[in-house]
């Protein structure tokens, strides 16, 4: 495979930005070589510098489930783009996504637009903390909720442990207001109630842990999380930024059937552009400023753009069988791979739920906690990764992240990628 234009503009790229990327993945320092710079994108392929083609399963991190340049959204872009890119003042496309959504999402009843999924969950835990007067935060290793300076924070030891921050630049007195416990561990939330539970004003959690790994929970645990934050008047938050309008159109609530107070969503609402959104009852969103005390703006949140991309996917997702058709699709895919590895005896595992898939190179039945994710399974992805680019598939440039399947894949994409994961299975296990 050629790389010497991708290779040319990462050179250039490095005298630019750190590390010549502006996303630390990107960097492809999780697996070999340096990253390729895609310039087109079409259904399920995407072109590359050097004019590689490749079926893509990394969908700019799932919000593409229509798959890359979809026409009706891209039609939907140029229109709206006709007539300005942002205006600072509501406008009709606001009130077009925001009613298609609530009226399709029985789990909000109203629900504010910010610009990325990071913003979003930001802007959820202060309306947690405005709503409840408390101040600290319990939250979960193996989840990952943006780069906010509370939430970049690791567990210390102990069952259940004021957090230590995860990033230079962090002051621990941000990480001391937040609790970290291990998935799937009742035990450590409940004493962490037992000792802070008047302080605590909401557990945040992905259902579907999908940043770490795909750690699918047990829905007995969530809704145990669901009991003890109505017990001690907490507030629970789903962080459905990659789950959300990805495994239907409730997401990760739906799907286990749990009411959660508060909700975030990603670009995924957006038809890719940048874009998210929190939502919660009348009541809890109530406080959000300029109708309540808790201050939240953004200059070009709710633009016309984003908002008019979102409407064309979102009407797109509400079509009869959508989400069964993508299901179904993913299960396929997933079960030929599985039903390969255990005839061969190749200890690797693909988990899915919904249109989300994740290779995992385990002897586990199921991985539910970022402490049971074997470290070496990453060496062995390195090799498993750059075996899938050479053969023209793209997989995400880290073991730790999930696949996406998207309504643009077809039949003939998936065979194609089972041979090829099957050939680079081989390679990687043998090595």
């Amino acid at each position: 495979m050629k790389r010497e234009n991708s290779n040319k503009s990462y050179k250039k790229a490095l005298e630019l930005f750190p590390r010549g990327v502006n996303s630390p993945v990107r960097a492809f320092q999780a697996v070999y070589g340096y990253p390729i710079f895609i310039v087109r994108g079409e259904g399920s392929r995407t072109w590359d510098a050097d004019g590689n083609e490749f079926i893509d399963f990394c969908c700019s991190w799932g919000p593409l489930i229509l798959g890359h340049n979809n026409k009706y959204v891209r039609e939907k872009i140029i229109e709206t783009t006709l007539n300005g890119t942002s205006f600072g003042t509501p406008t009709m496309q606001e009130n077009e996504l925001g009613e298609l959504i609530l009226k399709n999402n029985s789990k909000i009843e109203k629900i504010r637009f910010v610009n990325s999924g990071t913003e979003a969950v930001m802007s959820a835990v202060r309306l947690a903390r405005g709503y409840t007067g408390r101040d600290k935060i319990l939250k979960f290793s193996g989840c990952y909720h943006g780069h906010v300076d509370h939430l970049l924070v690791k567990a210390g030891s102990g069952l259940a442990t004021f957090g230590e921050s995860s990033s230079a630049g962090v002051p621990q007195s941000f990480a001391k207001e937040t609790i970290v416990c291990e998935l799937n561990n009742k035990e450590a939330v409940e004493k962490a109630f037992e000792e802070f539970g008047n302080e605590i004003a909401c557990i945040l959690i992905e259902p579907i842990p999908a940043n770490n790994g795909l750690l699918i929970q047990d829905k007995e645990f969530l809704e145990f999380l669901r009991g003890i934050t109505t017990k001690n008047g907490s507030l629970l938050i789903f962080d459905e930024v990659i789950s959300g309008f990805r495994i239907g159109f409730e997401g990760a609530s739906g799907y286990f059937g749990i009411q959660p107070d508060i909700l975030t969503y990603g670009k995924i609402i957006g038809g890719g552009m940048p874009v998210g959104a929190y939502g919660a009852s009348r009541e809890i969103m109530s406080f959000i400023a300029p109708e309540g005390p808790v201050y939240q703006a953004g200059t070009l949140s709710g633009n016309p753009v984003a908002m008019a991309a979102g409407s064309a996917q979102v009407t797109q997702c509400l079509e009869e069988g959508f989400y069964e058709k993508l299901e179904k699709k993913t299960h396929k895919f997933v079960n030929e791979i599985n039903d390969f590895a255990k005839a061969n005896d190749f200890n690797v595992k693909v988990f899915s739920v919904g249109s989300i898939f994740w290779f995992a190179f385990t002897d586990l039945e199921k991985v539910q906690k970022a402490e049971e994710i074997d470290l070496q399974s990453m060496e062995i992805y390195k090799i498993f990764h750059n075996e899938l680019l050479e053969r023209g598939i793209y997989f995400a440039p880290s073991g730790y992240e999930v696949g996406f399947i998207s309504a643009a894949h077809t039949e003939e994409d998936l065979k194609i990628t089972v041979n090829a994961v099957k050939e680079s299975l081989e390679v990687a296990l043998k090595n």
